[in-house]
């Protein structure tokens, strides 16, 4: 780093926030940088009130996104699931950057979970921040699509799991759910539906040829594992486990892990398993890229009764216009 000041760093060292995250006179336990160039460059150290004053300065320099340093992640993540009810009802904030703080902030608490999926508080963290998501999902026909625009289709387990939440919840509210509570209670085991696999060693997930019998084996027991892992803590609702333990349970009875057929399956799960499948379809691989969401559906629509053809008609109208006669 010879010849670089001590407050201009490289940007790979940092991550994008919307400006409209932080909100008007509170204290930032974290600094916030402004990108030079391809550098960070300090703009405001920590415990600093963020006041009008500092939020007009960067406006009339057309700032939309500041800087954090990725070692302040979690200070930045708590302070978001403080604010976030607040900022979800700010009708200042145009839709499609709500949506992106409620993205950002949901990639960045699914990361803490899965990395400590045995920590209650994070658990408790992902209940609460899921209510917020729903508030937002709910809160305009739009809300929806904006978060499509967002969303990121390089796979990894927690953008998966936030994208699977998203999906699930859309659906689930498109069907005609809107009760806040049971939308939350999906939610929940939406984002967690595969917390199980973090008992599973990461050469395994990330395989690149076929997977031997007893490798089979083992990933077919991350439902059951997610399950254990979410008693221990007990922190969820017991109809949260319903999605985790049964999103690759299919309705002719040909998934894991207990072949259960369509009646018994549970409808949280349903939703679920169509948005599990579509997300792992079109998002890239480091072994194979994404499918579009046209092939995509048009697959899981052939692929013999294994979703409920009802919501998975709901998710292709939800997805947008498409003439259901050619999937």
């Amino acid at each position: 780093m010879q010849g670089r000041s001590d407050t201009q760093l490289s940007l790979h060292a940092y991550f994008a926030i919307y400006l409209e995250s932080l909100r008007l006179d509170s204290v930032l336990d974290f600094d916030l940088y402004l990108k030079v160039g391809t550098e960070a460059v300090l703009y405001r150290a920590s415990n600093l009130p963020f006041s009008q004053k500092t939020l007009d300065r960067l406006l009339e320099q057309n700032v939309t996104r500041l800087y954090i340093s990725h070692e302040d992640r979690h200070q930045y993540q708590r302070y978001i699931e403080s604010n976030i009810n607040e900022i979800v009802a700010d009708t200042t904030i145009a839709q499609d950057t709500k949506a992106g703080i409620v993205y950002d902030s949901a990639i960045l608490l699914a990361r803490d979970v899965l990395d400590n999926p045995t920590l209650g508080e994070n658990i408790r963290r992902s209940r609460t921040f899921v209510e917020s998501t729903v508030a937002f999902v709910l809160s305009s026909r739009r809300a929806f699509h904006s978060l499509l625009k967002v969303m990121s289709f390089d796979y990894y387990t927690y953008t998966h799991s936030v994208n699977v939440c998203t999906f699930a919840l859309a659906l689930a509210e498109y069907t005609g759910i809107h009760d806040l509570e049971e939308l939350s209670v999906l939610g929940s085991g939406a984002l967690l539906h595969d917390v199980g696999k973090t008992r599973i060693d990461e050469a395994i997930l990330n395989k690149q040829t076929p997977l031997t019998s007893s490798e089979m084996d083992m990933i077919k027991m991350h439902p059951r594992w997610g399950v254990d892992l979410l008693q221990a803590s007990d922190v969820l609702a017991e109809e949260s486990y319903f999605p985790v333990i049964e999103h690759h349970e299919r309705e002719n009875g040909s998934g894991y892990p207990r072949g259960l057929t369509s009646g018994q399956i549970h409808t949280h799960s349903k939703f679920v398993a169509i948005a599990d499948v579509f997300d792992a379809m079109t998002t890239r691989r480091i072994y194979r890229p994404a499918k579009a969401a046209y092939p995509a559906l048009k697959e899981m629509f052939s692929d013999s009764g294994a979703f409920d053809r009802t919501l998975l008609e709901r998710f292709t109208h939800l997805m947008g216009p498409t003439d259901l006669a050619d999937v």
